[in-house]
């Protein structure tokens, strides 16, 4: 009974996180670069990663690639990219909340959470620029027939003059892109913690 009653609420928990991360993915259209120069307009700042840590270092890792995947799966319903972008936002996503809840999950201290964070951050860069040099890039150009010099163009556009190639588009745009939006995560996380600390102790407690 009492196992039930335990499953019960962290199923209800992790349908929360998943909710807000919904919502707040929903918000990126209120983040579009141009917010932050240099960067093409196609890149959004989304917080809906927010949740899913949260729910990695209450759950573990998997219950926040579960919310990523809910997350991008509510909004295949209007993609506009084929589901090429959904389909980045959770690998990559999923990269910074795997790498935050294993370290946190080995220590479970505030350290070990913020520490999991930024080295989260630097994994979710790497797998961006690999991810979208050797497999989202070339669908948008070769299956979604989106030249890479229109792209290029929309670098330019933003005022970075330096993206001139495959190359200089991973290095001046998806580096820096990524590692601001693990910044900003990481920040709206850390000052979200203490709010959210009572669900993460009710989980530890419950043997979650």
């Amino acid at each position: 009974m009492e196992k039930n009653r335990q499953s019960i609420q962290k199923i209800t928990r992790v349908g929360v996180l998943a909710a807000m991360a919904i919502v707040l993915s929903f918000l990126e259209s209120s983040l579009v670069i141009p917010v932050i120069p240099l960067f093409p307009n196609f890149l959004k700042l989304d917080i809906g990663d927010m949740p899913a840590l949260l729910g990695a270092f209450a759950f573990g890792p998997l219950v926040g690639v579960f919310i990523e995947v809910v997350k991008n799966a509510v909004h295949l319903i209007g993609t506009q990219t084929a589901g090429v972008g959904e389909l980045a936002n959770a690998v990559i996503g999923s990269s910074f909340v795997v790498t935050a809840g294993l370290l946190y999950r080995l220590h479970k201290t505030r350290g070990a959470a913020y520490l999991g964070m930024a080295l989260g951050s630097v994994v979710m860069t790497a797998v961006a620029c690999a991810a979208n040099y050797y497999v989202l890039l070339p669908l948008y150009i070769n299956v979604l027939h989106f030249p890479l010099a229109a792209i290029v163009g929309l670098a330019n556009a933003a005022g970075n003059l330096l993206v001139k190639d495959m190359p200089t588009l991973i290095l001046y745009v998806f580096v820096p892109f990524n590692l601001v939006k693990g910044l900003l995560v990481s920040v709206l996380t850390g000052l979200v913690y203490k709010r959210v600390s009572p669900l993460l102790h009710g989980v530890r407690a419950g043997g979650g």
